[in-house]
């Protein structure tokens, strides 16, 4: 059992490689040409969100120019659980970017024609969700025998001391959470071992749970990803061009999360959790794009991971109302729980590398097709504590569960006149996500007291825009993004012996966040 419990999780505030992959994920962002056609510009270039891909892109700039971007989304997230479909939907203005690059020709015909600089600020990531998940009495596996389980092999008075979140020999901060509010009780000969106290004795003597009448969980997201970056692009005889980008990354994430249980005797149960996650990383990105002919591009480029210093803080309360026989007498019992208010830890994240190769054809003044294929190593991911030392146990199973990740981008463009373009493009990515952790075969420690996770089950963006140039300076583009996202919801994890069989069995439900976003870009040229 010390094995199993020990794999994958760690102490109150390891962090999982759940948590790992939340920070890792990106989305279709950038200018409204860019969305428009998928995000499908590593070969084509001449757009400020190639800083953030191939930054060979920018040596495509013939003139100097300046771009902003706003936009409009509106997240609908749908779960159904065991039969209980709910939604619940968000509106959201978001200024998605700002951007200047500088044109310098050298008044070479061959060699290096020009070089490029630009400066830039992009959102890369919106965590703006909120989501209601409930089920009747067809849930079989209370919270409380997660906690039951988790608390396994530390002592019922380490659990119950004042001082437990101090104590460095009780890293479980859900175990202590859950026994001071309530959930579960010791084994009266052996102090180390826990049942739920959502139960009684039968007639016959036997231990028997009492029945969920329901079970609740509300979740609110909130926060972004942005990125700031310094990118350099160099026309070498307009057949070679190179690019570079250092970006600087910030990183906010909040989490509110309220889960609740009743059971059929009135019996209840709360977990109620603050989540706050702060990060600033850097990273590079380098790329090429060849043209071989007129009408054809060649690009490559290498994403470096984001390197990142991060710090998390917590808060948890919980509680429980019982109801229970002794000595002949019914009896009432409700307790309530807190965790520290100031807890928080610091520790390091490495990010995954991508490589991203493009191809992209010029169909003379008509329009052009373009196409990415993107990898992305999940593997890579690395967490550390605040002084470089590894994650051992998460480390291990970011290896363990995770896989490349494959992205495909197709974009088009038609000009039917000169001033005015229609574009269109999708963008799939599929689950990174190995098929054991997907189906729910391996047990998942979430951070510090929070019990659930989400797991991705594939992304894929539908988008169409315009674009119309009032003057030959300025110009205006608009696209509609419609993205789809698909994932499972567990309330608590799987837990299994070592001969696999299940110790604790959840029942997770199916969520898909729906987003359609309105983006709208002003630019000038000069």
């Amino acid at each position: 059992m010390f094995s199993v419990l020990a794999l994958c999780g760690g102490t109150a505030f390891a962090q999982s490689q759940m948590d790992a992959y939340r920070y890792a994920q990106t989305e279709l962002n950038g200018t409204a040409r860019h969305m428009a056609m998928g995000g499908a510009f590593g070969a084509l270039g001449g757009d400020i969100s190639v800083m953030n891909t191939n930054p060979a892109g920018l040596a495509v700039y013939r003139s100097s120019e300046v771009v902003t971007t706003l936009s409009l989304s509106s997240t609908n997230a749908k779960t159904d659980w065991l039969g209980t479909a709910l939604d619940q939907t968000k509106t959201k203005v978001n200024f998605d970017n700002i951007a200047y690059v500088g044109y310098f020709p050298t008044a070479n015909d061959e060699g290096i024609v020009s070089w490029n600089v630009g400066f830039s600020y992009n959102r890369l990531k919106n965590y703006q969700r909120s989501y209601t998940m409930a089920a009747g009495g067809s849930v079989h596996t209370s919270l409380s025998d997660y906690v039951a389980m988790r608390a396994y092999g530390t002592s019922s008075d380490r659990l119950a001391d004042a001082n437990a979140y101090s104590n460095p020999d009780v890293g479980d901060w859900l175990s202590v959470v859950g026994y001071q509010a309530g959930y579960v009780d010791a084994y009266r000969d052996d102090n180390k071992r826990y049942y739920s106290a959502f139960g009684d004795n039968d007639q016959q003597g036997t231990w028997t749970p009492y029945s969920l009448s329901s079970a609740q969980m509300r979740v609110t997201e909130r926060g972004a990803i942005d990125q700031y970056d310094i990118s350099f692009g160099m026309n070498i005889s307009d057949i070679v061009l190179l690019g570079a980008t250092v970006a600087v990354t910030d990183l906010n994430y909040r989490l509110t999360s309220l889960y609740d249980e009743a059971f059929t005797n009135d019996n209840k149960l709360y977990l109620d959790n603050y989540f706050a996650t702060d990060g600033t990383g850097y990273s590079f990105n380098v790329g090429a794009i060849v043209r071989p002919t007129d009408f054809l591009r060649l690009g490559v480029a290498y994403n470096s991971p984001i390197w990142y210093k991060m710090s998390d803080a917590y808060y948890a309360e919980a509680g429980s109302y019982l109801t229970f026989m002794q000595d002949g007498k019914l009896k009432e019992r409700s307790l309530d729980a807190k965790t520290p208010s100031d807890a928080f830890t610091d520790y390091q994240f490495r990010s995954p590398d991508k490589w991203i190769f493009s191809a992209a054809a010029i169909l003379g003044q008509i329009g052009l097709i373009s196409v990415d294929y993107e990898m992305t190593n999940y593997q890579n991911m690395r967490m550390r504590d605040d002084y470089g030392n590894e994650n051992e146990f998460t480390n291990y199973c970011i290896k363990e569960d995770f896989k490349m990740g494959n992205t495909v981008r197709v974009g088009a463009e038609v000009k039917v006149t000169p001033q005015f373009a229609v574009r269109a493009g999708v963008a799939y990515s599929d689950s990174p996500v190995k098929d054991p952790l997907k189906n729910g075969q391996v047990e998942v420690r979430t951070v510090g007291t929070i019990p659930f996770y989400t797991v991705d089950k594939g992304v894929t963006h539908y988008s169409v825009g315009l674009g119309y140039r009032f003057t030959p300076n300025f110009y205006l583009d608009l696209a509609c993004v419609y993205r789809t996202y698909k994932e499972d919801v567990y309330s608590f994890s799987n837990m299994f012996d070592e001969n696999g069989q299940a110790l604790v069995e959840a029942q997770p439900a199916s969520l898909k966040t729906n987003t359609t976003k309105v983006a709208l870009t002003l630019g000038y040229k000069f």
